[in-house]
């Protein structure tokens, strides 16, 4: 809508793990005016939940009526209330409901890459330079004319010692040269333009608008071995008279600067005389300015072009317009037997190559003109790294210990053994199976002392008769302790692991009386059970 000016979008900084050094940095450009100059940007963080840094609302226009020419704001992660991991790479876990879009904090999750027991502030995690890089028009609260202001050009003509222009023939000012049509240090062409602005003898041909010269990329000779990367120039501002002579300028700006650390020496601005409206009498009409020109008439060699321009507004004593409204040219295109190399736009970027984890992915461009690729210095092919989400990951597991021991001394026991969990199944792997398995054990049929042995029998005829009548599963078995003097059974000892399986035992020990006194078979007794079986 007309409260949006200049939607900011910049090419993605990816793959993460391949961080732009500055120089190379995403970058974008955008225009402010005096009812639009609040600024407003956003870019997310992957992979990550839903982190994303960016400004909301940053105001561009100064106090002084002026234009801000150089902000630098550090960033800090902000959550967008979508999801409710902790890490980068956490396992989608959708918020519901939404909660506010809020910044993070050093205190938010033990797990969080940001966290700090001791609070404070986040390190910022990136960093937004914005520079003014020109500036058009009036400024701030001046009124804006009620019509455009048309602009002649009247810059000195130049002749240069080896030109054998007609003196017939009025041109302007040679434009700067254009970039080369060569990226590398395969020879290309550049080109420059002026315009015939008088040709006083019809009888004399007026040629020689466009001129070129061969050309190679930037730093490709040793005379320019490092170079400045120059923006093309904004256009022209307005004429700063409002009727007759006056001056307008236009702008560039430094896109890189020397690979040596040099700095630039070419002009970042220019200056030339301007008329607006030089008939401001009132039999003249006002007119627009001269459109662009259109595309030359052929392909290759020598053909004309033309622009337009309306009248606005006739003269206000009602005289005809006498303004000229069209305007032709001869251009010039490359020789007809040159090899020109028309390039498609780039297609999308294919699939990745893999379906999770890291691929890569490649698009392609076509040549338009009927031409040996091998002549063209261009690319056709572009290949990249993409990252998908991560492949599952199933539970990698130890090998089995060997059995423990019984864990009893005679009777029916059981032995156990553990296996442990080197690897947690991740990003919907195969979860862990068990890590603990237990089976009987029976050493040997525990011994029955005289008198201990009779009153075991008994009780266990009573048990025998118990469990009958009461349908109960329930067994006894006399223990060989019954005629030892034995300690009661200690206390079960701290679990050998927190998780994933681990042990503890307990011990019997027997009272030591001397040596006459004590059976021969009363020995100390220890018991091992399997802890903390649960997954880690």
């Amino acid at each position: 809508g007309d409260d949006v000016m200049t939607v900011i979008k910049t090419k993605a900084q990816w793959p993460a793990w391949q961080p732009l050094n500055v120089r190379a940095a995403p970058s974008a450009e955008f225009s402010v005016d005096r009812a639009r100059h609040l600024m407003s940007f956003l870019t997310m963080l992957g992979p990550s939940p839903d982190w994303n840094v960016g400004l909301s609302g940053e105001d561009l226009c100064t106090k002084d009526c002026g234009w801000v020419q150089r902000m630098v704001k550090d960033l800090v992660p902000w959550d967008a209330g979508t999801d409710n991991g902790v890490t980068y790479e956490s396992p989608n876990k959708p918020s519901n409901p939404q909660e506010r879009i809020r910044p993070l904090t050093s205190l938010d999750h033990p797990q969080s890459p940001f966290y700090d027991p001791s609070g404070g502030p986040i390190t910022p995690l990136a960093r937004v330079v914005v520079e003014r890089i020109a500036r058009k028009g009036e400024q701030c609260n001046t009124v804006p004319d009620t019509i455009d202001d048309i602009v002649a050009d009247i810059a000195q003509e130049e002749k240069e010692e080896a030109d054998n222009t007609p003196e017939t023939c009025i041109y302007s000012n040679w434009s700067p040269w254009s970039a080369c049509s060569s990226s590398t240090c395969d020879k290309g062409r550049r080109m420059r333009q002026r315009m015939l602005k008088a040709q006083l003898d019809p009888n004399v041909p007026c040629l020689h608008t466009q001129d070129f010269e061969p050309c190679m990329g930037p730093g490709c000779s040793e005379e320019e071995a490092s170079t400045c990367m120059m923006s093309e120039w904004i256009s022209w501002s307005p004429c700063s008279a409002s009727c007759g002579m006056g001056m307008r300028s236009r702008e560039r700006y430094v896109k890189q600067f020397p690979e040596d650390g040099s700095s630039c020496t070419l002009p970042t601005e220019e200056t030339e005389k301007c008329v607006v409206n030089d008939d401001c009498s009132p039999s003249s009409c006002v007119v627009t300015e001269w459109a662009e020109w259109e595309p030359c008439s052929v392909s290759c060699g020598v053909g004309m072009r033309r622009r337009d321009r309306m009248m606005k507004m006739e003269a206000s004593d009602g005289s005809p317009c006498r303004a000229q409204l069209v305007e032709a040219e001869k251009c010039m295109m490359p020789e007809c037997n040159a090899v020109v190399c028309m390039l498609s736009p780039w297609s999308d970027w294919g699939e990745c190559s893999v379906s999770c984890g890291v691929g890569m992915r490649s698009r392609q461009r076509m040549l338009k003109t009927p031409v040996e690729p091998s002549l063209c210095p261009d690319e056709l092919e572009q290949v990249e790294k993409c990252m998908l989400p991560e492949c599952p990951t199933d539970c990698m597991l130890s090998e089995w210990s060997a059995w423990s021991e019984c864990n009893k001394s005679c009777g029916k026991g059981h032995m156990i053994r553990t296996r442990m969990v080197k690897l947690d199944s991740q990003y919907g792997g195969l979860p862990c199976p068990e890590t603990v398995q237990r089976k009987k054990c029976k050493i040997r049929k525990c011994s029955r002392g005289s008198r201990g042995s009779r009153a075991s029998d008994k009780k266990k005829r009573q048990e025998v008769s118990d469990r009958r009548r009461a349908k109960a599963s329930r067994e006894s078995v006399a223990e060989e302790s019954s005629a030892c003097p034995i300690r009661p059974w200690s206390s079960w000892t701290e679990c050998t692991k927190p998780c994933g399986g681990g042990m503890q035992e307990r011990v019997m020990n027997v009272k030591k009386k001397g040596k006459s006194s004590q059976p021969n078979h009363c020995k100390n007794k220890k018991e091992i059970r399997a802890c903390n079986v649960h997954p880690c």
